[in-house]
């Protein structure tokens, strides 16, 4: 097997990365496309920094286990299979399933964190940067976060102030310009879409490697 293309997708928290990446992975067979998501290479919840007002924040680069996120993207693009438990943020009543990962012609690694962790980083053969207005991304976040994680507006607000939109212009902003792709998410991303599918599709067209 040549060498995968390895595709990393970033942008600020509730940019549309995960509805983006479901239309992604839809596009391709299974066996042409492989994701490996930053969100089960959390350190445990205990580890989690906790604020001055006791809200644990898992929106900094410390909270991911970065080495081994690496270490993972290394092995399959050099078409080994790899294996993870799902990182369920310490639920108990949630029983962990074992994820597995193999080789396939496109890779795709997404996170908040994929530019800025240079281990990682160094390994993308394409960057992807999901784009949406601040105002667009709060709205989307409220709504999110009070449907899937039951947390009031109060909530929502203090995490986005706090935690959210610092590491947004710390860690993940300043790293847009390193992009080779960007797609604006205010609306739709159809085209952006399209773009990225044809461009992969003449990857694996052609056999992939770099």
């Amino acid at each position: 097997m040549q060498h995968p293309f390895i595709v990393g997708i970033t942008g600020g928290s509730a940019s549309g990365k995960t509805t983006f990446l479901r239309r992604l992975l839809a596009s391709f067979p299974e066996e042409e496309i492989c994701l490996i998501s930053q969100d089960n290479y959390y350190h445990p919840r205990e580890s989690q920094l906790v604020d001055a007002q006791g809200v644990t924040n898992f929106d900094l680069p410390t909270s991911i286990d970065s080495a081994a996120y690496a270490a993972d993207v290394l092995r399959i693009s050099q078409g080994q299979e790899v294996r993870r438990p799902e990182y369920t943020f310490n639920n108990p009543n949630v029983v962990p399933a074992e994820l597995v990962f193999r080789p396939a012609p496109i890779v795709v690694v997404e996170g908040i964190f994929v530019f800025y962790f240079q281990e990682v980083a160094k390994l993308l053969d394409l960057k992807v940067y999901i784009d949406a207005q601040e105002h667009v991304k709060l709205q989307r976040r409220i709504v999110r976060d009070r449907d899937e994680r039951g947390y009031d507006l109060e909530d929502v607000l203090y995490r986005y102030t706090n935690h959210v939109a610092p590491t947004y212009e710390k860690y993940i902003q300043p790293f847009k310009q390193d992009a080779d792709l960007i797609i604006p998410n205010n609306r739709q991303f159809d085209k952006g879409l399209d773009v990225l599918v044809s461009f992969l599709r003449s990857k694996v067209a052609a056999g992939t490697g770099r």
